[in-house]
């Protein structure tokens, strides 16, 4: 007979979660998710999230755990919501992000019927999971869940899927919750790597020193740039770095364009370049009659910290190897004036950087409208900086929901592009829910801007009114102050560089969620 009193699988599942450092839950449940969500009531220190579309609970999942440094869970219905999650789970992948992915499934017993939502969950998680597991019975839940959020954690940081059949999570599980398991740690920097790029730095070649991942931390940069400056070496950051900390006081670390031509530009001349949590560089996309890989010719490649290595142990070995000691020059405290004129990708850059409020947490899926807000911002207060890592586009609004829950005391600048925000614009609706202080603010130029510009990167044959109909976001004009008020959010529209400072100032300066609608033209790449 069974006990009354046991837990059922759901329950000790999320008691597991919680006793693992699992807290939040982002989640769009089904029917066969229910018996997670009646445990909420149950295991009251676990915080439930909704959001009303799978790819937002996917990149707040992301956004939460990228600033929290723990993982976020997620809770998505079957292959179908785990589908429409994938291209932010994609993005989590590439940024090394611990995500617990919880995926429901079926009852065991009712797959052979082949119901309408019947799918390959394990082929669809295979794509983006680092870690894939099915529980199949209620006293294999919480192991299994504690060996999720375990493989989660795992340097440098992944995303682990479980697939709970419904029945598991609804019948008994007399063993109850299981303990957490403790991760394994960031592995040391091999003297053979560390001696290899010391020799290289000592070359009298030049070198270029490529940060990315765990070492775009404040450590890790002011730590390159000490090499950097003992040395000589160049140091830059990869293109789209999952957290970047900058600002005043800490070395001003240039990024790797993302246009190839201009990447192979501040590469030239390389003969050592020694890759730190990243990989080496290639271009995005290939090209008719231009190079896929973005190093020069004879141009030597070697890691000194990838993977399971912790890259700040190496940085700081490879550092003392060379003998430097003495601190790199930091980026001077700066702000542009306040713009004034009409609203451009130049204004837009100087009104962020003329308010930028201390400490904030700016996520930017800008694109082509933000690429002078890095320098606008350099000498601006501390701050973090998040970036769209796997190019999938639609990422900047969920990033923007899960770092303010994890970071209730920040202010979120979430700088979106019109047509990425389309992608996830539901994520409006769960800040209003939760009352998060998040500042968005849409540049609008009313076009896939960065489509038009590669129409003529690739070769292309095109330019007519057809091919151009269909990068082109006008005939309906979006209304984005309109969309953000049927979701709750308080919005403007502005179209001077005076009135979005002014905005700025206001949205930044008052709790909950606020959408600035800057209306810019396409740059004209």
């Amino acid at each position: 007979m069974s006990d009354p009193t046991a837990p059922n699988g759901a329950q000790a599942l999320v008691q597991t979660l919680v006793d693992a450092g699992v807290d939040v839950c982002f989640t769009n449940p089904g029917t066969s998710e229910m018996h997670f969500v009646a445990a909420l009531d149950d295991v009251t220190a676990m915080r439930g999230v909704l959001a009303l579309f799978e790819g937002a609970v996917t990149g707040a999942a992301d956004g939460y755990a990228r600033m929290a440094d723990r993982p976020a869970a997620t809770l998505l219905h079957l292959g179908p919501g785990l589908g429409n999650g994938l291209a932010n789970l994609h993005n989590a992948r590439r940024a090394h992000t611990p995500i617990v992915n919880i995926v429901g499934d079926h009852a065991t017993y009712h797959k052979q019927y082949d119901a309408p939502l019947e799918s390959d969950i394990d082929a669809i998680a295979g794509a983006v999971s680092g870690w894939f597991r099915r529980s199949m019975t209620p006293d294999a839940v919480a192991a299994d869940t504690a060996d999720a959020v375990a493989a989660a954690r795992t340097p440098p940081g992944q995303v682990a899927t479980l697939v709970l059949p419904a029945d598991v999570c609804w019948l008994p599980a007399p063993a109850g919750p299981a303990p957490a398991v403790a991760p394994p740690a960031g592995r040391p920097p091999a003297s053979d790597q560390v001696a290899a790029a010391a020799k290289a730095l000592q070359s009298g070649e030049p070198c270029t020193v490529l940060i990315g991942g765990r070492s775009m931390r404040a450590d890790g940069i002011r730590t390159a740039a000490r090499i950097g400056h003992a040395t000589g070496a160049k140091v830059m950051a990869e293109t789209f770095p999952s957290r970047h900390e900058r600002g005043a006081g800490l070395p001003d670390i240039p990024r790797l364009a993302y246009l190839a031509e201009f990447a192979q530009m501040q590469l030239d001349g390389t003969r050592h370049l020694i890759l730190v949590d990243t990989v080496e560089p290639v271009s995005f996309f290939a090209y008719p009659d231009k190079a896929s890989v973005l190093t020069p010719d004879g141009c030597q490649v070697s890691t000194l910290a990838a993977g399971p290595d912790d890259p700040l142990q190496a940085l700081e070995a490879l550092a003392n190897e060379v003998g430097a000691v003495d601190a790199a020059p930091t980026a001077p405290t700066g702000r542009p004036d306040r713009p004034t004129g009409p609203l451009d990708t130049e204004t837009l850059a100087a009104a962020i950087g003329a308010t930028l409020p201390d400490g904030a947490i700016v996520v930017d899926e800008a694109n082509t409208s933000g690429l002078s807000i890095p320098g606008a911002t350099a000498g601006g207060p501390h701050h973090d900086w998040l970036c769209l890592t796997g190019g999938a586009i639609g990422i900047g609004l969920p990033l923007a929901l899960g770092a303010a829950v994890a970071c209730p005391d920040r202010r979120v600048l979430a700088l979106e592009a019109d047509g990425s925000a389309m992608y996830t614009l539901q994520a409006l609706w769960s800040m209003a829910r939760e009352q998060l202080d998040v500042t968005t603010v849409i540049a609008n130029n009313s076009s896939y801007a960065v489509l038009n510009m590669e129409l003529n990167r690739v070769g292309a044959d095109a330019g007519g009114p057809r091919s151009r109909s269909m990068l082109d976001l006008r005939d309906p004009d979006l209304d984005f102050v309109a969309l953000a008020g049927g979701m709750g959010v308080d919005g403007v529209r502005v179209e001077s560089a005076e009135d979005l400072t002014t905005q700025l100032e206001r949205c930044n300066g008052e709790p909950g969620p606020h959408l600035i609608e800057a209306v810019v033209p396409a740059l004209g790449l």
